[in-house]
């Protein structure tokens, strides 16, 4: 039986191992030069021996991320590790489209997202990759909001925004999610395969529209809690126009929802039978 078949049967039952699935941890990276080896250093041993390919997307830094990336693996001896440098800079969007693509074309069962700020707890992938072995996730990703934000460092004005937008989401959707907007993530390859992320922007509010797309799809998410943490390293994302783009995004699913205007990001098939009820996303502790 191949592992993405496994995938789709595993239970409670009948639960896979790690070691069953062919894993990837992608690593978004932009000015990590100084971030990357603790974000390295920090993976699980047993993650890191596991893991078909651990892989480094420089999204054309202008420091020398990718030096730093490649020196790694091999002052580590690290064969699975690889590094890949956008020619310009995609966009953090841009940069998950071609990881996601790169990982479906080399036939990975799953992939982790693990940012190379170091603002994530790489300690925790076990913690996530969990609900796929026993069959429960099509898409996994740490929440935040769970836990306690503010304790971890979380700004005020973050946090906030942060419950004002996921209400709205929430709202629209017809969802429960405590959050929309952590980059910690495990998707499932066959999902991926299920869902237009193609056309999803190349902009920050990529993590809402793929969020959008699972839910058309009627495909599974799950949130888990995870540790806040905002150190020095310095933020790129631009607050108000990140709000702003999820808010039109909203909008924008809210007309296409209803028939008043076609959006071809959210043009997708549902992998459910007529009449299936959406799966609602499912917290696990």
């Amino acid at each position: 039986m191949d592992s993405s078949h496994a995938l789709r049967r595993a239970s409670r039952e009948n639960p896979l191992r790690l070691d069953d699935l062919k894993i990837a941890i992608y690593i978004p990276a932009y000015n990590g030069a100084s971030t990357i080896p603790k974000v390295l250093d920090r993976i699980p041993e047993h993650i890191r021996k596991i893991a078909a390919e651990i892989f480094i997307v420089d999204n054309a830094s202008p420091d020398n991320t990718y030096l730093v990336g490649l020196g790694y693996a091999a002052q580590k001896g690290m064969a699975n590790l690889r590094v890949y440098r956008n020619e310009f800079n995609r966009g953090y969007g841009g940069s998950q489209k071609f990881a996601y693509q790169h990982c479906i074309d080399n036939g990975f069962d799953l992939v982790v997202m693990l940012h190379g700020d170091a603002q994530y707890a790489p300690e925790k992938i076990p913690y996530l990759l969990e609900p796929f072995l026993y069959g429960e996730a099509d898409m996994v990703f740490g929440s935040r909001m769970t836990g306690d934000p503010r304790a971890g460092g979380m700004p005020l004005h973050r946090y906030l925004g942060n419950i004002f937008l996921t209400k709205v989401e929430n709202w629209v959707l017809g969802w429960n999610l405590s959050e929309y907007h952590s980059g910690y993530r495990v998707y499932a390859c066959e999902a991926l395969k299920k869902v237009p992320f193609h056309k999803c922007s190349d902009a920050y509010h990529f993590d809402t529209e793929i969020l959008v797309q699972f839910a058309l799809a009627g495909l599974r998410v799950v949130e888990r809690t995870i540790p806040t943490y905002y150190g020095d390293e310095k933020c790129y994302v631009n607050i108000w126009k990140y709000g702003i783009d999820v808010l039109l995004t909203m909008a924008e699913f809210w007309l296409h929802k209803h028939g008043w205007r076609r959006v071809e990001k959210f043009e997708v098939e549902r992998v459910l039978p007529p009449g299936e009820p959406t799966p609602v996303p499912a917290l696990a502790r």
